[in-house]
């Protein structure tokens, strides 16, 4: 199973999503999020993805991790992965777009669920409310959940 991490940018009572503009799950408001390279650490690569993705410059200390999601796909099961999640509440710079994503800030009683992807509301409230979670969730062919479970 693949490591892969996201970020959940939030200041100002304001989250930062993004629409992909390319590949998987283009076309859908998210976080920046990737695998890690070789020999990278999860925060090494949550630097590095925020950077490419948004432009925005974090430090380690900004990172306060907390969460895991175990995305299962049994249709294509390469594409599973643990993602390991950081809610960020400090930056520099201003987001900007880029090749891969185009941000934009949102406010956290006005998330845009459905123009995201279709598990977000199962565990999105829960990190911007700082509850610990760990949740396994499949998707079937058509991005569809087809099963969820609370591990923590």
């Amino acid at each position: 199973m693949k490591l892969t991490n996201l970020g959940i940018v939030i200041k100002d009572s304001k989250i930062l999503l993004c629409m992909k503009k390319r590949w998987f799950w283009a076309w859908l408001l998210n976080s920046a999020w990737w695998k890690l390279e070789a020999c990278e650490s999860m925060e090494d690569c949550m630097i590095r993805e925020l950077k490419e993705e948004t432009n925005i410059d974090v430090k380690k200390e900004w990172l306060d991790f907390a969460w895991i999601l175990f995305f299962h796909f049994p249709f294509n099961p390469d594409w599973s992965n643990e993602c390991h999640l950081f809610r960020i509440n400090d930056f520099s710079w201003v987001p900007e777009e880029t090749e891969e994503m185009k941000p934009e800030w949102f406010d956290l009683d006005n998330i845009p669920y459905e123009k995201m992807w279709k598990d977000d509301p199962i565990w999105l409230p829960r990190i911007i409310d700082w509850e610990y979670i760990e949740y396994e969730i499949s998707f079937d062919k058509d991005w569809n959940v087809i099963d969820y479970k609370k591990l923590k």
